[in-house]
């Protein structure tokens, strides 16, 4: 129920948001405070909603543990996908609704979002989410996206000093790339 309720909260200050431009502003900082004092005593757990960008990194780095040890950029890399035109949108969106379910279960589950939660619980929740048909799925996308995203030449800002390459033992192709393309 708390979820429900931090929810709405959020869809008010988006809504309050998508009108800025229609409004003063000494009106937005006004109805920012408003809402930003509904979301923090209306008993709201999730202050500070988890990002998109946010639980990717996160999962990414239970998934691969090594890409955080590398501190490698994978975020950025699924970014660029995300506004990439030759990605299919129903990619695009799956990954963003993963993100989101990922997120419902964690809450169902242990009333934090998957973020916000201890290892443990984190590599709990994965082997149930990949139980389930999207989970599966999902799971298997972020990690194929992760390796991608390793195996790319450093020039897309991923792969700092090659330093996935060096762990994997890869040698990259040839001739390289002189600048990001996508």
């Amino acid at each position: 129920m708390i979820f429900k309720d931090c929810l709405i909260h959020v869809k008010y200050t988006k809504i309050v948001y998508n009108n800025v431009m229609n409004i003063s502003k000494r009106r937005f900082l006004c109805y920012g405070m408003l809402s930003s004092t509904v979301l923090l005593f209306s008993g709201c757990e999730l202050w500070g909603v988890t990002t998109l960008a946010h639980t990717l990194k996160v999962l990414q780095y239970d998934l691969v543990p090594k890409a955080k040890e590398m501190d490698l950029n994978v975020n950025s890399y699924i970014f660029m996908l995300l506004r990439h035109k030759r990605v299919r949108q129903s990619d695009k969106e799956f990954l963003k609704n993963g993100v989101k379910w990922l997120n419902e279960e964690a809450v169902n589950t242990y009333q934090k979002e998957y973020a916000k939660l201890a290892q443990n619980q984190r590599q709990t929740l994965l082997k149930k989410v990949s139980q389930e048909g999207w989970g599966e799925d999902f799971l298997a996308d972020v990690m194929r996206y992760t390796f991608e995203a390793m195996l790319s030449d450093p020039v897309y800002g991923v792969n700092k000093n090659e330093l996935a390459w060096k762990w994997l033992d890869f040698e990259g192709g040839l001739p390289r790339p002189q600048k990001g393309c996508i």
